[in-house]
């Protein structure tokens, strides 16, 4: 439109005939993005048919507009150095009609003026085109190592419900041996150890299953570390209030009674948000709330937000694996009020008292 517009203002002879030109070099750069080799020097051949027909084309700015964006485009959205065939075209049809269709004196002063015109956008498209491999290059980068960080929190989760497996099973086998040693003198108490035995092993079966999906058919050779659990809450607490962090604590409701596995999970992601506020928290403090109902367990951190350090986001990552491992809920951002706020809720499951 405004070259249509442009073209009308000049009231030169013919001047419908260039604002056709103008409509179909600017149809054209329609598909530049996809066929750009091909539309724009098409394009600015077009354009160059203006002095063929008697228009002046010096007159008219919004010619050079589509000069620079052709040029543009053969830098921008053609793989390698091969725009430059294009940029070649384009080149050759302006000396064409400086040679035989416009009237005027020429000099090299023209030559240099066309050749800047020519080139900076030119540069400007390979520099955004460099640019942009560069940002896609730095994201897929990211991406495997979010990716690894992942894999390497699934092994840490896979090790340690391998202990609590392990230590299931040891229990079952005391209990088994001592209901084998009641049975004749107490049969109401093998009973209740025997029950006891398919408590334990439920549980242990629950936690093969959850290992098996952490694992997810990889073959690794766990090791065997202690477990942690909430049970331990108040001397984790203790050690980053002793490294300078200001930790505010309520827990809400009993923390006992939690499957083991769920409990070594809940840990590490009350861990991993403390160690995220020492590490971003402006004023270095942290309010941690951990809330038990029969039904879930949340827990909740929010500090100051606008630390010096910059985040990867990958202690998050390891969140959200142990969250989604048990089908919780992960959620994390900056409220209004300038606070990082972290909330992961995990089910607990039916029937744990």
């Amino acid at each position: 439109m405004l070259g249509v517009a442009e073209m009308a203002a000049l009231r030169q002879p013919g001047w419908g005939y260039g604002a056709g030109l103008v409509v179909i070099s600017c149809t054209l750069l329609i598909w530049r993005r996809h066929h750009a080799q091909v539309v724009a020097p098409l394009a600015v051949v077009v354009l160059t048919a203006m002095s063929w027909i008697g228009l002046q084309m010096n007159q008219a700015s919004v010619p050079v507009l589509i000069l620079t964006v052709a040029v543009y485009s053969l830098a921008r959205w053609v793989p390698d150095l091969r725009g430059l065939l294009g940029v070649g075209v384009i080149a050759a049809a302006i000396s064409l009609e400086y040679a035989l269709a416009d009237q005027r004196q020429h000099s090299w002063s023209d030559a240099i003026f066309v050749s800047v015109l020519i080139a900076s956008p030119y540069v400007l498209g390979r520099v955004v085109r460099k640019l942009s491999e560069q940002s896609a290059l730095l994201e897929r980068q990211q991406e495997i190592v979010k990716r690894e960080v992942a894999r390497a929190e699934r092994d840490r989760i896979a090790r340690e419900l391998h202990d609590v497996i392990a230590h299931s099973v040891s229990a079952m086998v005391v209990q088994t041996t001592a209901a084998q040693d009641l049975v004749r003198s107490d049969p109401d108490r093998a009973s209740e150890v025997l029950e006891e035995v398919a408590s334990t092993g439920r549980q242990a079966l629950a936690e093969t299953g959850h290992l098996l999906h952490v694992i997810r058919d990889e073959a690794d050779e766990l090791g065997l570390q202690p477990a942690p659990g909430l049970g331990s809450l108040p001397q984790l607490v203790e050690r980053f209030r002793a490294s300078g962090l200001e930790v505010t604590l309520q827990v809400n409701g009993p923390l006992r009674a939690l499957p083991v596995g769920l409990d070594v999970s809940a840990y590490r992601i009350t861990q991993e948000a403390l160690t995220n506020a020492l590490k971003y928290a402006a004023d270095r403090a942290v309010s941690l709330r951990l809330t038990r109902t029969p039904a879930s367990l949340s827990i909740q951190a929010s500090n100051t937000a606008g630390g010096t350090g910059e985040g990867s986001g990958l202690g998050l990552v390891g969140m959200a694996e142990r969250v989604s491992l048990f089908g919780g809920r992960l959620t994390h951002g900056v409220n209004g009020d300038g606070r990082f706020e972290l909330t992961a809720t995990l089910p607990v499951p039916a029937g744990v008292s």
